[in-house]
Formats: C-alpha cells, sequence, structure tokens
C-alpha cells in the first residue's frame, strides 16, 4: 500500500513511525470519486479538502483527555485512482483495496466524495463481520431503486445496501421521495429516525442503539448535519443534527457496539470557507479516539 508522507497524511503527524503502514493500526483511504452527483458538485475535492485541514486539528483531544493517535498510529494512503471507472467497477475497486487493509487487521476510515461509495466500504466489512448492522447520518434516505436509471447513484446507495439485507438505522433523516418512504414501511430491517421526530422523542439514543447489531459499520454524510455546522454540501437541508448531540450519540455506540469501521462523505469544499473540512475532519479524529477506547 501507498501511504502518504507524514507531513501530508492525516494529521501530519509529526512522529514518521506512527504514521507507516506497517505500525498503524488506524488507516485513512481517500476515495475522490464523484460520477452521480444530481445538484452541486465538487465532492470530489472533499477528501483532498479534510486531509488538508485536518493539518489545524490538535492532537490533544480535550474530551477524551489523550492524544489518540500516539495510541494506534494513523497511516494515510494515497488516493485511489478512478480514471475510466465508474459505477459497478468503481465499487469493485474500492471492495478489493477496503478487502486488502481489513485481511491486514486495519481499523479503515475512508474520507470519500459522493455516498454511492459506501456500498463498496459495506461489501467488504460484510465479508469479515457477520453480524453487521449499519448506521448511517443523513439528510437523505439514499433508498431510490436507481436515480436518472443508474442504481449506482449515490441516491441509491442504501438501497443497494438493503439488497443484502442487512440491519438499518437511519438518523436524521428530512428529504425522502414516496418510494423511499414506501421501501422503509416495507422492510423491517430499516429503522428510520427523522430529524423532526428525535427532537419529540428524549429516548431516540437509546432507541436507535437496540437496533443496532453487535457490530456496526458506520456511514456519515455531511448534510447529516444542520448547515450551520457543514454548510459545505451538495444537497443542504434545513433542521439538521448539531454537533454535541451528534457526538454524544457516536460515543454510546462505540461504547456500546463494536465499530468495525466508518466513512466521512459528500464534503463539497466551498471557497472562502474552511468550516465543513476542518469540522469533519475533527470528527473523524474524535471517532478514532472512541475507537481507541473501545481498543484499550
Amino acid at each position: 500500500m501507498k501511504v502518504l508522507p507524514n507531513d501530508q497524511a492525516f494529521l501530519a503527524i509529526p512522529e514518521a513511525d506512527l504514521a507507516t503502514y506497517e505500525k498503524a493500526k488506524v488507516v485513512i483511504q481517500q476515495i475522490p470519486y464523484e460520477h452521480t452527483s444530481s445538484y452541486l458538485t465538487g465532492s470530489d475535492k472533499g477528501p483532498a479538502a479534510m486531509l488538508a485541514a485536518s493539518h489545524f486539528v490538535e492532537f490533544w483531544d480535550e474530551e477524551l483527555e489523550m492524544e489518540s493517535y500516539k495510541k494506534v498510529g494513523i497511516a494515510t494512503l494515497e488516493s485511489l485512482d478512478f480514471t475510466n471507472t465508474f459505477d459497478s467497477d468503481a465499487i469493485a475497486l474500492i471492495e478489493k483495496q477496503t478487502d486488502a487493509l481489513l485481511m491486514d487487521d486495519k481499523f479503515v476510515v475512508s474520507l470519500g466524495a459522493e455516498h454511492s461509495i459506501t456500498y463498496g466500504f459495506v461489501k467488504s466489512h460484510v465479508k469479515k463481520y457477520k453480524d453487521l448492522s449499519i448506521l448511517q447520518f443523513d439528510a437523505h434516505s439514499d433508498l431510490r431503486e436507481a436515480y436518472h436509471g443508474n442504481p449506482f447513484s449515490h441516491a441509491s446507495v442504501m438501497s443497494r445496501i438493503n439488497d443484502m439485507k442487512l440491519p438499518i438505522v437511519q438518523i436524521g433523516i428530512r428529504a425522502q421521495c414516496k418510494e423511499e418512504a414506501d421501501v422503509i414501511k416495507s422492510s423491517p430491517n430499516i429503522h428510520t429516525f427523522y430529524a423532526h421526530k428525535i427532537r419529540r422523542n428524549p429516548n431516540w439514543m437509546r432507541d436507535a442503539i437496540n437496533h443496532l447489531s453487535s457490530n456496526v459499520y458506520i456511514t456519515i454524510d455531511a448534510d447529516g448535519f444542520d448547515p450551520s455546522v457543514i454548510p459545505a454540501v451538495g444537497t443542504a437541508e434545513p433542521n439538521g443534527l448539531f454537533w454535541i448531540e451528534t457526538l454524544d450519540f457516536l460515543r454510546e455506540v462505540f461504547a456500546s457496539r463494536n465499530v468495525v469501521g466508518f466513512d466521512i462523505v459528500e464534503c463539497a469544499p466551498m471557497e472562502g470557507s474552511i468550516l465543513s473540512e476542518y469540522t469533519l475532519a475533527k470528527l473523524a479524529y474524535r471517532l478514532i479516539g472512541y475507537k481507541v477506547l473501545q481498543m484499550h
């Protein structure tokens, strides 16, 4: 695996040995694939922007009271090349690289472009972790059978994962078509926590966790957050999730389930603002910290 030099990698870790593939227990993979974006584009620039912003994230985590990277090491792979590679071929390429990382017992963190790529991560993780459920943070259900005729669209990614009959827990949904609403109603394995309902349910975090199996893969679409937190997304929706409630929930997930990997997707950097990519880079580091607590 080709890794970035530590001064270009996630966090720009000063100890070069902790950023090597051999020593790192955590590996960041960059997946700049954008082919089906339907509104604003630019998510293919998201992984590099999050990496650059991570250089300004403090090593010391004030919540966890530790320098998480020193506990596990974090290596960052070079970007996966998608030249002339689309749809099912792109998913296969992602799955192949993720397979190799999991074979080496790495905890894989994927920084991505459009949400369609999550299908490749899940296809890989389900081979290693049989009792797997999917935790999706998103403004959109992404459950269309196909979008503009493409079953591998970002708007269909959870439909492809639903084909695998895995338990799916959706958090923060606030935009969907009737087809998607009907799929949710007819699929006992899908549990959707709509944004407008969690505001009225003080027990939503506990209820959501109860639907997760022992092993959990987390996919975070940046538009799951409120636009005041993460404005740089392709399709923003009001009434999103806020920073502290999201982290409170995720910390409980890591404490009660075995989180086997996660991705952060759909950041489309805005000229003149680094708020979104910086916040998402900090989120990635915080979640790595939660995994450190789980490991130790």
